[in-house]
C-alpha cells in the first residue's frame, strides 16, 4: 500500500481524512452562530406578536363598525319608507340580535325650511370607549 492513497474501511475513507489527501472535518453551525440567531428571534418575537394583536383588534373594531353601518342603514330606511322619521326625534335599541348597539334619530332643519335632515347615530362600547357611526340624508315632510 502506498502512503499516499488513503486507507479506506468497507469502500470509506478513514475519518478525518479525505480522498484528495485533505482534512474531511465535518461543517455546521458554531456555538455563535446559534446564539446569535437566539438572540434575534428573541428581539423579532415580542414586536411580531404585537403586531399580530394589533391587526387582530384593528379588525375586530373593523368589523363592529362595518355591522353598525349595515344596522344604521337598515333603520334609516325603515323610518324612511314607515315615514315614522317624521314623529322627531327618537332613540332606541336594536332587536335581541344585536344587543350591544343603540340607535338614535335626530330630525332638524335644513337651511331650507321645507327640508329635514335626519342624523342616525348607531353607538356602542368598545374597549372602554363609546364609539358610534352616524347616517344622515334630506326629507321633504309630506304634507298633511
Amino acid at each position: 500500500m502506498q502512503r499516499n492513497e488513503p486507507t479506506t474501511w468497507l469502500g470509506r475513507s478513514r475519518p478525518g481524512v479525505s480522498r484528495a489527501g485533505g482534512s474531511n472535518r465535518r461543517r455546521g453551525f458554531t456555538f455563535i452562530e446559534l446564539l446569535a440567531t437566539i438572540v434575534l428571534i428573541a428581539v423579532i418575537m415580542p414586536v411580531a406578536m404585537r403586531s399580530i394583536g394589533l391587526c387582530t383588534r384593528l379588525a375586530g373594531q373593523s368589523r363592529r363598525q362595518m355591522e353598525a353601518v349595515s344596522l344604521a342603514k337598515a333603520k334609516l330606511t325603515e323610518l324612511v319608507v314607515s315615514g315614522e322619521w317624521q314623529d322627531g326625534n327618537q332613540r332606541g335599541q336594536f332587536e335581541k340580535e344585536w344587543p350591544d348597539y343603540e340607535w338614535s334619530l335626530t330630525v332638524t332643519n335644513w337651511t331650507d325650511a321645507l327640508v329635514r335632515q335626519l342624523e342616525l347615530t348607531v353607538s356602542w362600547r368598545s374597549m372602554g370607549r363609546q364609539r358610534g357611526v352616524t347616517l344622515s340624508t334630506l326629507m321633504y315632510p309630506e304634507e298633511s
